[in-house]
């Protein structure tokens, strides 16, 4: 079978992850930093803090925003319920805005919309978190226009986006957005096994993040209310959690981050060979805005159902028969039976449920082979045809 996505794990990856089981550390040491510290530097934001997931970052980076019961959070519903299920975690409440049609990420015209009408019913969301869907970046320049006029706080989701670029400047460089939260999943473009990372270029609020991951504990004398104690001393400062990432973790994360470029540019490269070979075919390949660059985490088409005469599932079907594992990016959230539950029906919502209608996300990842691409290629037209 041939996965959507898939990690790749060099011998020097192995050899970084020997290294720490050998050293002093495996929990969190001094190989955390280092990784917050290069990624930090990458995105050029001036602060990083790492985290046992994605989803425990989106948690702690509301928090650290002030979250709690009263507020709401808005974001897209094109997206994993972790970026939902974050407000929930604060005792907040969510609701989401309709999706652009083009680049499947959160609509600026319909938040625009949304947010005139939840000022009327003084109903406007403390944040927004645009998802940078399948690596393309939101238009965080509008997004950001809107917060300073609306007064929302932004937590870009960049789960999917890390080595990506918006307006020329690296996603995460935190220029229109309060946080960015990164992914290590291992279908991402980089991965430390699991993991998330929190990068913003406030110092109090890095601080606050790193507080959260440990439990809401601190050594630091200066965040204390008395004075301490002696070298042993600590004191709980606010209600944290266990999210810390390993030195295990950090270490193939560092490792992996030596060749972000290189990942980003095979996908490049991929994505490029299916524009050309799959045009003309009765499907919809992804577009770029000009001011864009993506990371590519996905490569999605959207199928022109009624000129094949098949289903989306006999589509997908076919092609995991024939050993191409092709996945659907997302169930738009508030059709799960969760959030369905909370209010939310179908049709709320009626371009990101067209949109689930026709997706299909096709093999991208850097070790996907010139025969495995030309295979994925030709079923595919075999199928459609």
């Amino acid at each position: 079978m041939i996965p959507y996505g898939r990690q790749w794990i060099s011998p020097e990856d192995i050899q970084a992850v020997v290294d720490v089981l050998r050293s002093d550390w495996l929990t969190q040491g001094p190989t955390v930093p280092r990784f917050e510290e290069e990624v930090a530097k990458h995105c050029g934001a001036g602060h990083a803090v790492a985290v046992n997931s994605a989803t425990s970052a989106l948690h702690v980076a509301a928090l650290a925003l002030g979250l709690g019961p009263g507020d709401i959070l808005w974001t897209s519903p094109n997206t994993f319920v972790a970026s939902a299920n974050c407000a929930l975690y604060c005792g907040a409440e969510v609701d989401f805005v309709d999706i652009d049609p083009t680049t499947y990420n959160l609509s600026v015209s319909a938040l625009q919309q949304k947010l005139a009408e939840a000022k009327q019913n003084n109903r406007l969301p403390k944040i927004v978190v645009p998802v940078h869907f399948a690596g393309q970046s939101c238009d965080m320049q509008a997004i950001h226009a809107l917060g300073q006029h609306y007064g929302f706080s932004i937590i870009e989701d960049a789960s999917h986006a890390i080595g990506g670029h918006y307006q020329n400047a690296a996603i995460g460089s935190g220029l229109y957005s309060d946080l960015t939260i990164f992914s290590f999943h291992p279908v991402k473009i980089i991965t430390s096994a699991e993991g998330g990372m929190i990068l913003t270029n406030n110092a109090e609020t890095a601080d606050l993040l790193r507080r959260l991951r440990s439990h809401g504990i601190t050594r630091d004398a200066a965040h204390m209310n008395e004075e301490s104690h002696g070298p042993w001393y600590y004191q709980q400062i606010e209600l944290g959690y266990n999210f810390r990432m390993t030195d295990l973790q950090a270490a193939l994360g560092v490792s992996q981050l030596q060749h972000l470029s290189e990942f980003i540019e095979q996908r490049r490269q991929l994505a490029a060979r299916y524009d050309r070979e799959l045009a003309g075919l009765p499907l919809t390949t992804p577009w770029q805005a000009p001011h864009t660059a993506s990371a590519w985490h996905l490569y999605v088409v959207r199928l022109h159902l009624s000129a094949i005469a098949k289903s989306r599932q006999q589509v997908f079907e076919a092609l995991r028969s024939a050993g191409i594992g092709v996945q659907v990016h997302y169930i738009p959230v508030h059709l799960q039976p969760y959030y369905q539950r909370r209010g939310f029906a179908v049709g709320a919502f009626p371009e990101a449920e067209r949109y689930y209608q026709e997706a299909l996300s096709l093999p991208l990842f850097p070790a996907l082979t010139a025969d495995q691409h030309s295979y994925v290629i030709q079923q595919l037209r075999q199928i459609l045809s």
